[in-house]
């Protein structure tokens, strides 16, 4: 899965304007720095355009599909609108429905209580916990890492073809690794999945903000994403796809919104007729700030040009791996190789390191914002570091020896936003930490390493 960029010079792409570009943070060294935000896989700041556009909407904010007044009207016609905008960002075909949830991890699970009673699951080990673990281990099986694409693909295919019994299947697999950054092949995986009769999901949390998703083009069934992850804040997912098995079941959550009369029985009980919309998995007053926030975000994204974003990330991917590979202490970690094609966000250990210490020490002494830890993909990072990782956010483990492994990782990540003087100092950063240490010692606190202000400086 590529996009051409051929005829993109990424020197004339700039960042997109987001907010808290202009934010400054202390520093424990003393004095303050603009915060440099590299955990765009975390959460990615706002584009300026979205917040501008909810901010101009805010004051005629009123309920969706419940009022007869303007504002209501109004509320309605925006949410339905914004659908439609989800639908042409992702390629949505005919007959394909729009359902809006609070996030990835809702939207997976939302696609896990309709499958049907005998489907069988099929997802990698590499996958995020948003889409390992919300089938069931009753109905799933996981399969092992693969070390290239080709081989995911034929991984996928044996494993189709030796199901028993040979009924309904659903593949869950990601566009982009949360973790590695590496883009999965997609189409590939989707033609092996129709091939043996499964249909597939599509985690595209990480690929939707760095890369366009066509549902048609890649020929899969459903496509999941969050709108935090693609510049849009307030807490609204997405689940795109075939209406079918959404239809065909009970609704995810029971209540208003989801049903469209109920009457009382005699024997007390009541009887209910569901929507056969989207509607029927939206119950409750739908968060349209978020709806909108992210479709605001599509059609930014769009309007920006796709070509041009991916190229000037590209560069900077290009950037952040040569200024890794100058320092021999790193590694940084994949499945695929190190030229595997990847979106901005990269995962590494740095030898006699705590990850943990190294990003607390990036964040007190240089401010900068990256990740550590397991992120959400416990089994993919245990088969990276090749032993046992530690709990989320722990950090009082002994620093690992020379020669020997790191029990968790350090991410960063980047996108549209990001102005290539945070990456210069992050690689900055990270050649001073290496070459002279930190200039602060860490202990854990809250589950968090932070600066031991009661301790000298080292």
């Amino acid at each position: 899965m590529s996009v051409s960029t051929a005829a993109v010079d990424p020197s004339l792409c700039a960042p997109l304007p987001v907010l808290g570009a202009d934010v400054t943070v202390p520093l424990v060294t003393g004095g303050e720095v603009t915060y440099a935000a590299l955990d765009y896989a975390a959460s990615a700041p706002a584009l300026r355009r979205v917040w501008d556009d909810v901010a101009a909407y805010a004051p005629y904010y009123g309920s969706v599909h419940r009022g007869a007044g303007y504002l209501s009207q109004l509320s309605t016609d925006l949410f339905e609108s914004s659908r439609a905008a989800v639908a042409e960002f992702l390629g949505c075909r005919e007959g394909d429905q729009v359902v809006f949830t609070r996030s990835t991890t809702d939207s997976l699970n939302l696609l896990a209580a309709v499958l049907p009673a005998d489907c069988r699951v099929f997802v990698f080990e590499t996958e995020h916990h948003a889409s390992l673990l919300p089938w069931g281990d009753s109905r799933v099986t996981c399969l092992d890492a693969p070390r290239t694409p080709a081989q995911a693909v034929a991984t996928l295919e044996r494993a189709l073809a030796d199901r028993e019994p040979y009924g309904p299947a659903l593949v869950c697999v990601t566009g982009a690794s949360n973790v590695t950054g590496e883009l999965w092949p997609v189409r590939e995986l989707a033609a092996a999945a129709h091939a043996h009769g499964a249909r597939i999901v599509l985690d595209a949390a990480q690929l939707a903000p760095h890369h366009p998703v066509d549902i048609t083009e890649l020929d899969v069934d459903w496509v999941a994403f969050s709108g935090h992850k693609l510049y849009a804040p307030f807490g609204s997912g997405v689940l795109a796809g075939r209406s079918d098995w959404l239809l065909e079941a009970e609704p995810y959550l029971a209540g208003g919104g989801a049903s469209r009369s109920v009457t009382r029985r005699p024997d007390g009980g009541v009887d209910v007729q569901w929507h056969t919309t989207a509607a029927r998995h939206e119950a409750g007053s739908p968060n349209v700030i978020g709806v909108y926030a992210i479709a605001s975000a599509c059609r930014a994204l769009t309007e920006a040009g796709f070509p041009a974003l991916v190229a000037r990330e590209r560069a900077l991917v290009d950037r952040v791996r040569a200024g890794l590979a100058e320092v021999p202490e790193v590694r940084v970690l994949s499945l695929f190789g190190d030229d595997a094609p990847r979106v901005g966000v990269l995962s590494f250990v740095v030898e006699g390191w705590n990850s943990s210490h190294f990003a607390a020490a990036l964040s007190a002494e240089y401010g900068i914002g990256v990740r550590d830890g397991l992120f959400c993909a416990h089994p993919l990072v245990r088969t990276l570091l090749g032993g046992e990782p530690l709990e989320p956010g722990e950090c009082g483990a002994p620093e690992a020896g020379p020669g020997e492994k790191s029990l968790n990782a350090i991410r960063v990540s980047f996108g549209a936003g990001t102005p290539d003087e945070h990456i210069d100092r992050f690689l900055g950063a990270v050649r001073e930490l290496v070459g002279d240490g930190a200039r602060w010692t860490y202990r854990t606190e809250d589950g968090r390493c932070v600066p031991d202000r009661g301790a000298a400086q080292v």
